[in-house]
């Protein structure tokens, strides 16, 4: 048991102009070497994209992705008497947040596009519907998760 007492849950903050903790999120997520202005800028300039591409709420769509992105289960390495297991653990809603960001970054990054406002509008707009690299990502983790609980049940029957 720790000695010292429990920490503070820290609340986002939420950004300037649409006043929506997700957005500063992302912007947290997204800065590169201190430049918060520079992400912000691709962040509103995605978020534009996005309200001519699809005609609706952009905030909406952002939301949406991140819903359908986020995984409800991670999976951790546990050392088991000199061997590592992957064992599937639940995780909170603020870190499956957390990590439906990071996913969602990764995959606009690695598409191929002009600059990344474009590349992560159309991730976003993709995650959305259903597709792209995230969600597909998503469902890798749940295929592995299936994968391991059947180990497990073969291993200690």
């Amino acid at each position: 048991m720790s000695r010292r007492g429990t920490a503070e849950e820290k609340t986002a903050k939420s950004d300037p102009i649409y006043r929506n903790r997700l957005v500063n999120m992302l912007v947290n997520r997204i800065l590169k070497h201190g430049k918060k202005s520079l992400a912000y800028q691709i962040i509103y300039r995605a978020v534009k994209k996005i309200q001519q591409k699809t005609e609706t709420n952009p905030l909406s769509v952002l939301r949406q992705a991140i819903h359908g992105v986020t995984p409800g289960i991670a999976v951790k390495a546990r050392r088991v008497g000199g061997s590592t297991h992957q064992v599937p653990i639940e995780i909170g809603s603020t870190q499956g947040k957390a990590l439906a960001i990071r996913w969602l970054l990764a995959a606009s990054r690695k598409r191929p596009g002009r600059n990344m406002a474009f590349k992560l509008s159309s991730e976003l707009v993709d995650a959305a519907k259903g597709s792209g690299d995230a969600i597909r990502k998503r469902k890798r983790l749940i295929e592995w998760q299936r994968q391991i609980e059947l180990l497990h049940i073969f291993v200690n029957p």
